[in-house]
């Protein structure tokens, strides 16, 4: 799919599920940045152009997999779709004018040709999950078991767990579906998706 085809799906489901205060100055801002352009890593799953807003459907459709196999057909007594939305769709907004495009020498043929690369360039380093809770809660109020599950989803690769922090651990035993949304990250990223070649 190319971007505009991505960003219509991303649309298609924020506008189906999320009537939330504050959620179309939060998508007007996702629309002047290049978050349906962005990647979502510089070489690893998701590095190309699109790669972030088609990252963040794939973890919805995982999310809402996993939370409707946890807690039944009844699931929405548990969790509201909206929640569901908001948590997949923006737990990425961190990366938002976060990677530039710099050039290289890389030899094809016997040849050295210029090729682009991803690079980061972090002009708000405020930390990961935690830099997006930041970011959404300029525009829209989040409940504090969306926001756990946001500021928490890259589990062990968190740098706070890193550093020796049990406060994920806490926050998994309080808000399983902040764990569940861990899992449904990491299935999209090594199960759904591919490294560049």
């Amino acid at each position: 799919m190319d971007c505009n085809e991505i960003k219509e799906e991303f649309l298609d489901i924020f506008y189906e599920n999320v009537e939330r205060d504050g959620s179309e100055k939060l998508i007007d801002w996702l629309e002047r940045s290049d978050f349906f352009t962005a990647p979502a890593s510089t070489k690893l799953h998701s590095a190309y152009e699109g790669g972030l807003s088609q990252h963040s459907i794939n973890v919805y459709k995982r999310f809402r997999k996993l939370i409707e196999s946890e807690y039944g057909e009844n699931w929405q007594k548990r969790i509201s779709p909206e929640s569901v939305a908001l948590i997949a769709l923006l737990h990425d907004v961190c990366k938002v004018n976060y990677y530039t495009v710099e050039m290289r020498n890389v030899k094809e043929n016997g040849e050295w040709v210029q090729k682009p690369f991803y690079k980061i360039d972090d002009a708000l380093p405020y930390g990961h999950g935690e830099k997006s809770v930041y970011i959404i809660s300029g525009f829209i109020k989040l409940t504090r078991e969306e926001a756990m599950a946001i500021n928490w989803h890259m589990g062990g690769f968190d740098t706070r767990v890193q550093g020796g922090s049990y406060s994920m651990s806490t926050a998994f035993y309080k808000y399983p579906v902040a764990m569940l949304f861990h899992l449904a990250d990491m299935m999209a990223t090594y199960l759904d998706e591919e490294l560049p070649e």
